[in-house]
Parts: structure tokens; C-alpha cells; sequence
């Protein structure tokens, strides 16, 4: 089976978010589970410098692909590397992707000209696969940046193209990115007026490349099923519920796996005594090295919870500055990692430079104290607004730290109440975005930590022998691929 992805991100080439984890791992679990697998990214500076640093020197059998581009061709350059059993091609324009930046300058903001960037890629992308080619057994379109291969598709439908027929997927990781531009962007670039109305990729009188996936892809995934769920109400669905709601059976959730080659207690090199479910004596001293580096008073005794987080309205931050002065009164210590917006870091900084002992604020992205973080910590705080899916409950539950999440997303998908669940819980969950909820929920974490020790190390025990590899939602994702094959080839022979 020929899977091809088309995706703005891929770790380790090119990543902002937890889109690029999971297009970093999910092809490699589809090529090692015996599939054929190329993943097409945009050729941006920085990531072709990172796939030469990591994969070798960029190579092509074919080193051009020329894309029909606003009534004449704007060709592009292709390089490739392969990773992990997966073929990467870059598609690179020097006028598009020279820069420094992925969606934008590095100090911050979005490009004026990502329309036309990502139109391209999308365009490219289906440019390249006609000149070689190769028919996919279906396309997997990674949010807005690669939507518009959906509506290019459905708006170019000829009886001789090699593509006629093949399925596409739309993975929506996140629909508060939409990628929203002039109506006649997609015009511009063939797409007819047909599929330029409200039941196709207009909304509000500009072009909306996520919703032109939607109503355009064969199927649609989200990334937890209880995401799946929630889009189609207001309040979820960022004014697309109903385009979402009218996909019905065809709007399926697959929750995400982990890279847990990357993220393994056992194997960790930022961790001082590598652990596990068998060996769970090294998270103490994970514990007491955090403690250390971090300038707390060092004891066992004392609850530690973590945050490794973007530091943003939507991951509930403001929650964590409410409930952060509680906490301490009870002698609990808080690290909380990540960066983001300045103003709901500021309360946090104020708490860590008055009660330095316990509340430590790390204003940066660190990959190994995230690492100790994960690994010393006792419980994570997750208080999400939303979560399509969530890596980090993922990852403190494989190194054997509760999270304590509220209920929602892929967070209500991963996440038990061990003191509702005794028998099979793994965290603590809460209902409501208030700080009263999520003061709520640390009461429960403290009684448990103080009072119940067999309860909690079997929660830790459950949490770090629990499947959370990309094996398993692979087989999910073929078999929705298959359903939407044989979808477009029965709407072929009508």
C-alpha cells in the first residue's frame, strides 16, 4: 500500500508543534508495519539544513517539478532523504522558502504570502506525484497548510489524471488554524467557481483552506475521538461545526501514539538512573536530582508537579497561576516549563521570585529539563480549555508521573480518575475549566500522594506498561484508509 502524506512539519526536519511529532512517527509506524510511505514537506531553509545534518546529503532522481501556477508554471526544486523506512521529498522554492521561518520570521508573526506559499506546496505537491507517476493508495493531508490538495483534486477532475480516484484523508490536529486568505488565491489556481461557494471552501468571503478540506477530503480525522466528538458543537468547532457535522460517519477520531523510542524511562540519557515498571526505583532519584537542579528543598516528602507546556490560554496556564499560591501553602512544589505569551507568564515569574524553594518558571524551550521534568515530577498538571489529542499526558504516564488533566479531548480519551477507578485509573481528571476545578482535582493528587502510596505506585505501574505506541493507532488509520478507497473507487463505477 502506497501511503503518501503531504504535511507543513516533520520532526526531526521541521517542527512548531505536535504536528510535527506526529507526522515524524506516524510514517515510520506505517513503513515498518510492511506499507511504502513518502511523506512531501515544503522545502523551508531551515528544514533542508536539518535533513542534511541528520539524514546525509539531500539527493533526487529527478531535481525539478514544474507547478501550473497563476495562468503560467512556477517550477520548484526536489530534494530527498529517507528516515526510518520513509522516503522524504522536499519541494523547494527559492522565492517561497528561502527565509528562516516556517510560518513566519523567527521573533514572531505569520508571512503576509502563506496563501501563496502553502498554494503551492499543495499544487506541487500534486504536480510531482503526476510527473512520476505514482497513484497513492490515499493521500493524508496534514491541516490547512496541505487542505487545498483536497479541493484542487475534487476541482480538476479528468478522465485521464492518475490521480482520479485516489482517496484523501484531512488530519485536523488543531482547528483554531485555518489558513484563511483572499477568495481568489484558490481562483487563481484553477480551483472553479464551483467549489468556491459556502458548500465548498468560502467562508465569510475569503477562501478558508481548512474547510475546503473538509467538505472536499473523502474522509476526515481528528486526532482523539472525543475531539472528534466535541468539533461539531459551537463552542469546539471555530465556526466550522457544521461543515464537520455534515461529514458524519465520515469525520472519525484516531488518537495519537508516542514516539517511545525517544520518550523511554529506561533508555533516557537526560535522566541520572534509567527506570521502568519492573525497576521503578530510579524515578526517586529522577526526583531528587530535579529537586536539586531546580533550587527546591530536596525531599521525598514533598509533592512535585510539573507543567511542560506552550504557555497559552488554550493549555489552561492561567488556571495553574490561580491554583500555584495553594499549592504551596500545602508545601507542593510546581516547575513549569515552556514559553509563549508573555502575560500569563508574568503571575508565574512573580510567584517563582517570591517562593523560590518551591515554584521554579523556566521562560524557554529545553529538551532535557523536559525530560527530568517528566521523569522527576510526581504529578502533571494538564488543564487544557481544549486538547485534540495531547502529548504530554502520553509521555507522563509512560515515566510514571499522573497526570491530573480535565476532561476533554484526547485528555478524556488517555486520562482515568484513579480515585473514581481504583482498579484500572492511571491520573486525575476534573470537569471544569475554572481554577476551582483544578484546585479540585490537586486536592484529590495530594490525598493520594499522602495517604494512599499503594494506590499510587499502581496508577504509576499501570501508566508505564499501557501501549501508547503508534502500532496501534497505524492499524486504526488503515483502516479508514481502506474504507475511503473503496468509497471513491465504488463512486468511479456509478
Amino acid at each position: 500500500m502506497l501511503i503518501v502524506h503531504a504535511a507543513p512539519e516533520m520532526a526531526p526536519f521541521v517542527k512548531v508543534g505536535g504536528l510535527g511529532d506526529v507526522v515524524g512517527s506516524l510514517p515510520a509506524a506505517q513503513a515498518a508495519a510492511g506499507h511504502d510511505v513518502i511523506v512531501l514537506l515544503p522545502g523551508y531553509r531551515p528544514a533542508l539544513r536539518a535533513a542534511a545534518a541528520v539524514a546525509g546529503p539531500l539527493t533526487g532522481p529527478r531535481d525539478r517539478v514544474d507547478v501550473p501556477w497563476l495562468g503560467g508554471v512556477l517550477s520548484g526544486n526536489v530534494l530527498e532523504v529517507e528516515d526510518r523506512g520513509v522516503r522524504v521529498v522536499f519541494l523547494h522554492q527559492p522565492e517561497l522558502h528561502d527565509r528562516d521561518g516556517v510560518y513566519g520570521p523567527p521573533g514572531g508573526g505569520e508571512y503576509g504570502d502563506n496563501g501563496l506559499r502553502f498554494g503551492w506546496f499543495a499544487a506541487a505537491a500534486l504536480a510531482w506525484l503526476r510527473e512520476r507517476g505514482l497513484t497513492p493508495a490515499a493521500l493524508l493531508l496534514h491541516d490547512w497548510p496541505a487542505a487545498p490538495i483536497a479541493t484542487l483534486l475534487r476541482g480538476h477532475p479528468t478522465w485521464n489524471d492518475p490521480l482520479r480516484g485516489v482517496p484523501t484523508a484531512l488530519v485536523i490536529h488543531n482547528l483554531a488554524h485555518q489558513g484563511v486568505f483572499p477568495l481568489g488565491l484558490l481562483r487563481e489556481l484553477g480551483v472553479p467557481d464551483l467549489f468556491l461557494d459556502t458548500d465548498g471552501a468560502e467562508a465569510l468571503g475569503n477562501a478558508n483552506f481548512l474547510k475546503g478540506g473538509i467538505r472536499h477530503a473523502t474522509v476526515v480525522i481528528t486526532v482523539s475521538p472525543t475531539y472528534a466528538r466535541e468539533i461539531v458543537w459551537p463552542g469546539f468547532g471555530e465556526g466550522l461545526e457544521r461543515d464537520l457535522l455534515a461529514r458524519g460517519d465520515d469525520l472519525v477520531g484516531i488518537l495519537n501514539g508516542l514516539d517511545v523510542r525517544t520518550w523511554d524511562p529506561a533508555r533516557d540519557p537526560w535522566l541520572p538512573v534509567p527506570y521502568d515498571a519492573t525497576r521503578p526505583a530510579g524515578k526517586a532519584a529522577a526526583k531528587e536530582a530535579l529537586q536539586h537542579a531546580l533550587g527546591f528543598r530536596v525531599d521525598p516528602s514533598l509533592p512535585l508537579f510539573g507543567v511542560v507546556s506552550r504557555l497559552v490560554h488554550q493549555k489552561g496556564i492561567d488556571l495553574v497561576a490561580e491554583v500555584a499560591p495553594w499549592l504551596v501553602r500545602e508545601s507542593a512544589q510546581l516547575v513549569v516549563l515552556g514559553s509563549g505569551d508573555p502575560a500569563l507568564a508574568e503571575p508565574l515569574r512573580g510567584l517563582a521570585a517570591t517562593w523560590r524553594q518551591s515554584v521554579a518558571v523556566i521562560e524557554r524551550f529545553d529538551e532535557g529539563m523536559a525530560h527530568r521534568i517528566y521523569g522527576g515530577a510526581d504529578f502533571f498538571l494538564m488543564p487544557s480549555r481544549f486538547e485534540p489529542c495531547g502529548l504530554g499526558q502520553m509521555i507522563a504516564l509512560r515515566y510514571g508521573t499522573l497526570p491530573v488533566v480535565r476532561r476533554t479531548g484526547g485528555l478524556a480519551d488517555t486520562v482515568i480518575d484513579v480515585l473514581d477507578h481504583p482498579e484500572t485509573g492511571n491520573g486525575l481528571v476534573f470537569e471544569h475549566a475554572d481554577p476551582g476545578g483544578l484546585r479540585w482535582a490537586c486536592e484529590r493528587a495530594l490525598e493520594l500522594f499522602r495517604t494512599r502510596p499503594e494506590l499510587l505506585a499502581a496508577a504509576r505501574r499501570r501508566g508505564m506498561l499501557a501501549d501508547l505506541s503508534w502500532a496501534r493507532s497505524a492499524a486504526r488509520y488503515e483502516e479508514v484508509l481502506r474504507r475511503a478507497a473503496a468509497r471513491e473507487q465504488a463512486s468511479l463505477t456509478a
